[in-house]
């Protein structure tokens, strides 16, 4: 989840053609979404922009962000947004 960008445009044309191709070679990404996000009036929301990635653990994601792939995802964030994102890890359940 991340602050909203000095630069909209700029932050919204580097996440979805630089940093997702990183993203998507992250071992065991299952699937993914992303986007801006508002407040539920449509409104300004707490976070401009929002990336939902999902793994089949919390191990698997765990061993994703220490891969090759995922260190140099996690080192690209600087270059497209200087205040780090908000990560939350959601466990998710059935019923």
């Amino acid at each position: 989840m991340y602050p909203k960008p000095a630069d909209p445009a700029k932050f919204d044309s580097y996440f979805r053609n630089t940093h997702m191709p990183l993203v998507k070679k992250m071992p065991g990404l299952k699937a993914h979404s992303f986007g801006p996000s508002t407040g539920p009036d449509g409104g300004e929301g707490p976070y401009f922009w929002i990336f939902v990635g999902t793994w089949d653990s919390k191990d698997a994601l765990g061993a994703a962000l220490g891969s090759p792939e995922g260190q140099e995802a996690v080192a690209d964030i600087p270059n497209y947004s200087p205040d780090a994102p908000t990560i939350a890890v959601i466990d998710a359940t059935d019923g």
